[in-house]
């Protein structure tokens, strides 16, 4: 009788979890990852984007057997939620999220809770020709990585204007402030939280602050008031000259380029330094638009992808990791007429063959050359934005 029981409550016992592959192990990991369909959170705003995940979602299911679904995301932090959500509730072992397109405070987020399946990014086969030395890839908004997530694109902060009504560039945030002031209604920016809104007041703090140095430690209660105290003072000045006198915002960064194409704005901002030739080439931007950086340089970052610890399809995740690493995805993400992102490699540690698919590209007539973009500023911990982007809404914020 005894036997008998012991052998069903053996039966009965719940099955143990099945043990996370191995990224070191990648033949192992292409095996497991066969039939496994990969839910990519990832922003759904533009459409140039969506077609690129397509294409991935194309690429991973031909040579890998990985289907790819993307899930449209408006909030980053909503994916963020869901995962936290499911923590809490004890679902730990196939949540919903299999991938998330991630930076910034999300990212510290994520890690400060435990919520990510890791280290795995210095494992992948690709990381090995990933600018690892000449590019900020290794930490994220000052938080360091630790192979947690791992790079696809590389971003900085251009002004894209149109040559047409303002043919010069502007060296500092002071002189734009001046601009505005003798050309009123010509400028904006999107609406904080949005990111890119955010990233605009981080980039005035940058260039306007006698030491941004402060910026990489967190937010302090002490110092916060006196440290964005000239931010404040510089709005105050700029909002009445904003299209629309700034009681009205573009929802995001996708919605300036329209309002150039229509004369609405001279001047606007983006943080891909290929945007423009890519709106240029698909006729959404005037051939007669080009971009500029400021003198002491702008912010730059890179985006990641992150897998959240209850994945259940993380070894199919990995293959799509690090196919967004490989030289084909990469240049094809830089194509003007693709996406225009930067590139995370390092062109040095690429074959002649995979270095001719670079070189092949035409960057396109508003892109600036990595010379021409100049000095890369670090962006601020993840702190800043979070509480500059509440502190923007109680200030200046209008109703969408």
């Amino acid at each position: 009788m005894m036997k008998h029981l012991a052998v069903l409550a053996a039966l009965l016992a719940p099955l143990p979890a099945l043990a996370d592959p191995d990224p070191a192990d990648w033949d192992a990991v292409t095996a497991e990852a066969e039939g496994q369909t990969v839910y990519w959170n990832a922003w759904g705003g533009s459409t140039t984007t969506n077609d690129f995940i397509a294409w991935v979602g194309d690429r991973v299911a031909e040579d890998y057997g990985v289907t790819l679904e993307h899930v449209k995301l408006t909030d980053t932090a909503d994916a963020v939620t869901r995962v936290l959500s499911e923590k809490q509730a004890g679902e730990n072992d196939d949540g919903a999220i299999d991938m998330i397109w991630i930076n910034g405070a999300n990212f510290a987020a994520m890690k400060e809770a435990d919520l990510l399946f890791g280290p795995y990014a210095e494992q992948l086969p690709n990381w090995a020709v990933v600018d690892y030395e000449g590019k900020s890839v290794q930490t994220d908004f000052t938080v360091p990585v630790e192979g947690y997530e791992s790079p696809w694109a590389m971003a900085q902060v251009v002004f894209v204007h149109d040559t047409a009504d303002m043919p010069d560039s502007l060296g500092s945030m002071q002189a734009l402030l001046e601009w505005t002031k003798a050309n009123p209604g010509r400028f904006s920016y999107p609406q904080p939280p949005d990111f890119l809104g955010t990233t605009f007041l981080k980039q005035v703090l940058v260039d306007i602050l006698p030491d941004p140095a402060v910026l990489a430690e967190p937010v302090s209660d002490e110092t916060y008031d006196d440290v964005t105290a000239p931010l404040w003072a510089y709005l105050d000045e700029l909002t009445p000259n904003l299209w629309r006198e700034g009681k009205a915002y573009p929802a995001t960064g996708t919605a300036m380029f329209p309002l150039i194409a229509d004369g609405e704005l001279d001047l606007s901002i983006s943080f891909s330094p290929g945007a423009a030739s890519t709106a240029i080439a698909n006729s959404e931007l005037p051939p007669t638009v080009r971009t500029f950086v400021l003198d002491k340089g702008t912010i730059g970052n890179a985006s990641f992808v992150a897998i959240p610890y209850n994945s259940g399809s993380k070894a199919g995740a990995m293959i799509v990791a690090n196919f967004l690493m490989s030289p084909e995805a990469q240049a094809r993400a830089q194509d003007p007429d693709v996406l225009g992102y930067g590139t995370v490699l390092n062109m040095d540690a690429l074959s002649d063959a995979d270095r001719a698919l670079f070189d092949a590209l035409d960057l396109g007539v508003a892109t600036l050359s990595p010379a021409e973009l100049g000095t890369v500023q670090a962006e601020p911990h993840p702190s800043w934005m979070t509480r500059i982007g509440d502190d923007w809404m109680t200030r200046y914020g209008v109703a969408q």
